[in-house]
């Protein structure tokens, strides 16, 4: 029995940090990888973009992507990152991870490759119907930052990822602002795939017709 419930613990550990937002690793902490930007500085970029949205440092867009974080850098720091380094440093941050099927810990595999060829092909079905973007949405804990920062990313099925950075528990809920961003100044629906990182109490009521919410089958909803 014991042995039983050690496994659950371990593999919901696995799980969580295996979310949409990845192992939050800071990229000039990782090793064998040359850093674009020094430790100081990637932690001074994500002071900037900590509880900030785009709009509040000068730059277009409801969300940070990664065209408004090369922006930033260069503002910032002078320094001009090309894309494939911007996109090194959101995926170490956890903000471009893999697939939902390749992210499922043991216990809930089954289950979201389930979920992926019968209930999401029905999502796809109306996303298609009102030409509506499809993202997948979860957060991280980004790691050896203070104060505790957790990234908030939303990947659509394109590839395309827009983020947050936030304090840790400010909100503990589904920002309704951020899903407000994904649909955009255009008003655009949007099916959003939502994993364990919130439970569905934890998500906004009430939102308009265009902002879709699905549950993604996850061990934190066990």
């Amino acid at each position: 029995m014991g042995g039983t419930t050690d496994t659950r613990r371990s593999a919901g550990i696995w799980c969580q940090r295996q979310r949409i937002g990845g192992d939050g690793a800071v990229a000039a902490r990782r090793h064998g990888q040359a850093a674009a930007l020094g430790r100081e500085q990637e932690l001074g970029l994500i002071d900037s973009l900590r509880d900030r949205f785009p709009e509040e440092v000068g730059f277009g867009g409801e969300l940070w992507t990664r065209q408004s974080l090369g922006a930033l850098v260069a503002k910032r720091f002078g320094v001009e990152l090309g894309d494939s380094t911007l996109s090194r440093y959101m995926r170490s941050w956890g903000l471009m991870p893999d697939g939902p099927e390749e992210r499922a810990c043991p216990l809930c595999a089954a289950a979201v490759a389930r979920w992926m060829s019968g209930d999401y092909l029905a999502v796809a079905r109306a996303a298609l119907e009102q030409r509506a973007e499809i993202y997948f949405v979860g957060r991280t804990r980004l790691q050896g930052v203070t104060p505790a920062t957790e990234a908030l990313s939303a990947v659509s099925a394109r590839g395309w990822a827009r983020f947050l950075m936030m304090t840790m528990g400010m909100p503990a809920a589904l920002p309704r602002r951020f899903l407000y961003g994904l649909s955009g100044v255009q008003k655009r629906p949007v099916q959003v795939i939502v994993d364990g990182s919130w439970s569905a109490a934890e998500w906004p009521r009430r939102l308009p017709e265009r902002i879709v919410l699905h549950a993604l089958p996850s061990c934190e909803r066990a």
